[in-house]
């Protein structure tokens, strides 16, 4: 009893604040980058301009530690960063799990300082994925069981990292034999179609203005869905009126088409708030439906 308590007071520890703060790219080596200096700004509890992409690690006592871990991208539009309700929150929720987190502040994709603007966050999230199996025995987790979770616009990437198979990093020498595709992914309330069902915001901050139907349908996820699209839960409210319920019913039948592992839960309420607070008790059976989710993943491993 007493071990156990023990193991409680460290997890609540732990669970205050990120344990390591990373820097992704070696000073100057940023591609995609004009070079320009820029400065991390706040606005109204969101990021609207970083200076570098960084994650921030949220790790259980390694008592209580599983191999399993996650990259969390924060969703906003691609315009901000909900760094904080959709980055550092699910983050700790997972720890509560032994699950290990890693929050991804990435590239807004309107930077003044990227070059394509399309492929600025898909970059940090994909030498993020690098990073942590290169360095997973250091943080006690498997190489080949780590995911990512998206909400919003961060589903939409989340669901990119998934299928771009491309490596834009541009890391050399031994980076290069690690691969970039997440083990699984988790999208909630994901931005998926940038055509009829776009969420307009995401879709501007993303591909521009007066971006080609070629470029629309390239980045509109259930377009990009094969047999090697690794396994993927998506959980989506029935109301949600800023991105439609309809790109998580697009993705899961690319999935189903194309025989990917997976599941798809939908709410009857929820709006575009589904996180780790819910006005609902049942949209907040998300939370355990993932968990139990995650239980059977790796099982014959």
């Amino acid at each position: 009893m007493k071990k156990f308590g023990l193991i409680l007071c460290l997890l609540l520890v732990n669970l205050i604040f990120a344990q390591e703060k990373i820097i992704l790219w070696p000073k100057g080596k940023m591609p995609n980058s004009k070079g320009l200096q820029l400065k991390t700004e706040e606005k109204d509890g969101r990021i609207v301009q970083i200076k570098e992409p960084e994650l921030f690690a949220f790790l259980p006592p390694k008592e209580v530690r599983k191999p399993m871990a996650v990259i969390v991208i924060p969703g906003g539009g691609y315009y901000k960063l909900t760094y904080d309700l959709g980055g550092y929150q699910i983050a700790k929720w997972f720890n509560t799990l032994g699950i290990s987190a890693f929050v991804l502040n990435y590239r807004l994709p309107i930077s003044p300082d990227v070059k394509q603007r399309e492929i600025a966050p898909l970059q940090d999230i994909q030498a993020a994925i690098k990073y942590i199996r290169k360095n997973a025995e250091q943080y006690g987790i498997s190489p080949e069981q780590i995911g990512v979770i998206g909400t919003s616009a961060g589903g939409h990437l989340a669901a990119s990292v998934s299928n771009i198979t491309t490596d834009y990093t541009e890391l050399k020498d031994d980076w290069t034999s690690i691969s970039t595709i997440p083990n699984f992914a988790i999208l909630v309330s994901p931005v998926i179609d940038l055509g009829e069902f776009a969420h307009l915001g995401s879709r501007t901050s993303l591909l521009g203005e007066n971006a080609s139907q070629e470029k629309v349908s390239e980045y509109s996820m259930q377009n990009r869905v094969t047999d090697k699209t690794p396994p993927t839960l998506l959980i989506h409210a029935q109301n949600d009126k800023t991105v439609p319920v309809m790109n998580s019913i697009l993705y899961y039948q690319a999935m189903t088409k194309n025989k990917v592992k997976g599941a798809l839960f939908i709410f009857p309420e929820g709006e575009h708030k589904i996180g780790i607070t819910n006005k609902s008790e049942l949209t907040d059976n998300w939370k355990k439906l993932c968990s139990d989710w995650l239980k059977t993943l790796f099982i014959a491993q």
